[in-house]
């Protein structure tokens, strides 16, 4: 039913989803999120791969009616105001699954200005051992899909290059809205 779901929806939308992998879990990494139908592009992804997923929502998106459909979907929330023991609690919770798992994340952390990637999901798969699963939404080619997976080397400057050539031709939805793949900490390195 999911997998029908997503064919009427790529249909509707003349959104195609391109490439694939064979990782049945990772953290997976949404960009650009320049809009609020990029969830339900990672949601089609997912689908798609037959994944079933966990997904770091802001947890102003579970107040009123769409509250439970974000539940429903995988929707974790997340206090951008005090994170807490985020990354700790999602890298137990991968490490403790069996079978399938993945993580779905925008590495923005928010579809407002900023300046960095929020780092939680390179800390999550470098502490439960998950691999980097890079997927994308790009509005000019009207497509949605994966691209490489890769484990954290822990030379941030250097994955990071690798993601920042990944993503140099994606753009999103909204453009003018993308936030450069940029980690605080490679300027701290």
């Amino acid at each position: 039913m999911k997998r029908l779901l997503v064919r009427l929806g790529l249909l509707i939308s003349r959104y195609k989803i391109v490439g694939s992998t064979d990782e049945p879990r990772g953290i997976f990494v949404g960009y650009p999120h320049t809009s609020a139908w990029d969830f339900f592009a990672g949601v089609a992804v997912m689908w798609h791969l037959g994944l079933s997923m966990k997904i770091l929502v802001k947890k102003e998106a579970f107040k009123g009616p769409m509250g439970w459909l974000v539940r429903r979907l995988g929707g974790i929330p997340m206090d951008r105001q005090n994170p807490g023991n985020a990354v700790a609690d999602l890298a137990a919770m991968a490490r403790e699954s069996s079978g399938r798992f993945a993580i779905v994340l925008a590495a923005e952390g928010t579809r407002g200005e900023t300046k960095y990637w929020k780092s939680g999901f390179y800390r999550i798969a470098q502490q439960s051992g998950l691999p980097i699963i890079l997927s994308f939404i790009d509005g000019p080619t009207r497509t949605i899909g994966v691209g490489p997976v890769f484990h954290p080397s822990g030379d941030i400057k250097a994955d990071m290059e690798m993601v920042r050539a990944f993503y140099a031709d994606k753009h999103g939805i909204k453009p003018k809205e993308l936030v450069p793949p940029r980690l605080r900490e490679e300027d701290a390195a």
